[in-house]
């Protein structure tokens, strides 16, 4: 954000008691995205709000401002907001969507093909084996892994993807300089220089119980599916489950032990009608269709907000000059985003959807290391 008003704006609004991202959402919408209009807005009138907002909009506590500045200001970190053209389509369609997400990492890789895995803290070492397969096999075909960044499963994914050479998206119920639990410590530094650690609470926030359903919400809507591999009957990833399958995205569910209580929960899934898998490849062939619509999708939105005309829908790469473009700055050896937005000079939002539509038609071949090479 090259506004520095604009931005600090955005951070009093985004720390001020009571405030909601649906209420913010909301003012935002009637001041036609204009932070500042929003923050004048309240100071002018401040009797609806409730006395800790109307001090904190009185008197911000400077240090804590210059604090998340100063975090904005290190290299890869980035305040990803609903205004911004390239703020993932998939969260404009969930109930109760964030108004702006703290990334520390590649921001590009919210807007690729995701795959949820999600599961017990205390997993049994088959659980974790099926984790680790799941997530290396996904990772391999495309889709980014995205979980919470917990004890077991969901370490467990997130390693796989990494060690598979692919970037992963962890989404924690914490400040996005704060790691929870602490022995992921190495996992976090890894996950924000090979991938992204996305929250939507400010830097410094400790864990809170009530932290981390809001962070299953944004875990399930960054998804177009949500693999659930182990999970007792009183679950966290139960939730994840839960809100995957009321926004309308796939829910999958692996089979266990009738012994095993951690299978307990996977079953009762599956009585209520979510997908039994056993195999990888099973995701991969429900899952692509919604990858390409989400392409599609993808490039309509940004050919609206960056003033680009983006990718041509799928079967029209070929007469599209921005494609003939990439397939010269592609030539015969892998390259990475950033290689390959500095060779075209297009915009790396729109060069990840043009690669995920190439991809999905088999022109395009993702490689370990966030690369890309021409598949023809």
């Amino acid at each position: 954000m090259n506004d520095p008003d604009a931005l600090r704006a955005w951070l009093i609004l985004l720390r001020t008691p009571g405030i909601g991202p649906a209420w913010l959402r909301e003012r935002l919408a009637d001041e036609g995205g204009d932070t500042r209009a929003v923050l004048e807005t309240l100071r002018r009138a401040p009797a609806a709000l409730e006395e800790a907002a109307r001090d904190w909009l009185a008197r911000p506590d400077e240090a804590r401002l210059a604090a998340d500045l100063d975090w904005l200001d290190a290299s890869g970190h980035r305040l990803l907001c609903c205004t911004d053209a390239d703020f993932p389509p998939l969260l404009e369609h969930i109930a109760q969507p964030p108004a702006a997400l703290f990334v520390d990492g590649d921001s590009g890789l919210l807007l690729r093909p995701q795959v949820a895995i999600v599961g017990a803290r205390g997993a049994t070492s088959g659980g974790l084996a099926h984790a680790r397969r799941f997530a290396s096999v996904l990772a391999q075909a495309g889709f980014v892994i995205t979980s919470g960044m917990a004890e077991g499963v969901d370490g467990a994914a997130h390693g796989a993807a990494l060690d598979a050479g692919a970037p992963t998206i962890a989404v924690v119920g914490t400040g996005p300089d704060r790691v929870y639990p602490r022995k992921h410590q190495a996992l976090a530094r890894a996950i924000a220089a090979r991938g992204a650690l996305v929250s939507e609470f400010p830097p410094g926030m400790p864990p809170r119980a009530d932290h981390f359903p809001r962070r299953n919400r944004i875990i399930a809507g960054l998804s177009l599916g949500t693999l659930v591999v182990e999970a007792g009957l009183k679950s966290g990833s139960l939730i994840t489950a839960r809100l995957a399958g009321e926004q309308g995205r796939e829910v999958f569910a692996l089979p266990g032990s009738v012994h095993n209580p951690l299978a307990r929960g996977c079953h009762r899934l599956i009585r209520e009608g979510v997908r039994l898998v056993e195999e990888p490849d099973e995701l991969v062939e429900a899952l692509a269709p919604a990858a390409r619509a989400l392409g599609m999708e993808l490039a309509a939105r940004l050919a609206a907000g960056v003033g680009t005309a983006g990718p041509a829908p799928a079967g029209t790469a070929d007469q599209d000059p921005e494609y003939g473009l990439l397939y010269q700055a592609m030539g015969h050896d892998p390259a990475t985003l950033d290689e390959l937005a500095a060779r075209t000079g297009l915009p790396p939002a729109v060069l990840s959807s043009m690669l995920l539509m190439l991809e999905l038609d088999g022109r395009v071949e993702s490689l370990p290391g966030n690369r890309f090479q021409c598949a023809c």
